[in-house]
């Protein structure tokens, strides 16, 4: 798999990406290895330089930053958890598909988690500069993408979709919240 090109289909031209995502085979643990291992690196380690290394400016001119050992340990947590926090939420997709009229099958509930998760991925090149972190909310067009493989790979009627994708938008909004807190108060670092 060629992760660039799969993260600019995916970005670009979701409706044909989705469709491709659809028809492909393999598991979880596949895509786990193979596309997540690779993009949740770019949060966790945007977050370490902006932490560690860049540091904060606080109001009178002097520069805060993370100790090296907390600045690892945290990019090291941030990319752990990013990559439980897909899988949890494909585990929640596949738990909720049929309350919303879909079909339960883990790998596409995978897939669409991981796929629609690529944004916020991509959005973490930004926090290398503590300036530029609110950017980070670019990752929100995640939920547009969701939105759209929901019908695709869940089998959710269209009129469904928005009141299932915004179920599962606040269920990522909730992990990464945790996941962020967590980080904060275990390294002091600022996570995802």
């Amino acid at each position: 798999m060629n992760v660039a090109a799969r993260a600019k289909a995916i970005l670009t031209d979701p409706m044909a990406a989705w469709s491709q995502i659809e028809k492909d085979t393999g598991d979880a643990s596949f895509l786990l290895s193979r596309y997540v291992s690779v993009l949740a690196l770019i949060p966790a380690l945007a977050g370490f330089a902006g932490a560690a290394l860049i540091g904060v400016v606080m109001p009178g001119g002097a520069t805060v930053r993370a100790n090296l050992f907390d600045g690892i340990s945290g990019a090291v947590f941030g990319y752990v958890m990013s990559c439980a926090t897909v899988l949890v939420l494909g585990l929640i997709i596949d738990f909720l598909a049929p309350l919303f009229s879909g079909q339960r099958n883990f790998n596409n509930a995978f897939k669409l988690a991981v796929y629609s998760f690529t944004p916020v991925w991509i959005a973490g090149i930004f926090l290398v500069l503590p300036g530029l972190r609110f950017i980070v909310l670019t990752g929100c067009y995640g939920a547009y993408l969701l939105w759209l493989g929901l019908p695709r790979l869940t089998k959710v009627p269209e009129e469904r979709a928005a009141n299932f994708a915004a179920v599962i938008v606040i269920c990522a909004w909730g992990l990464l919240y945790l996941t962020a807190v967590a980080q904060r108060i275990v390294f002091g670092t600022p996570g995802l």
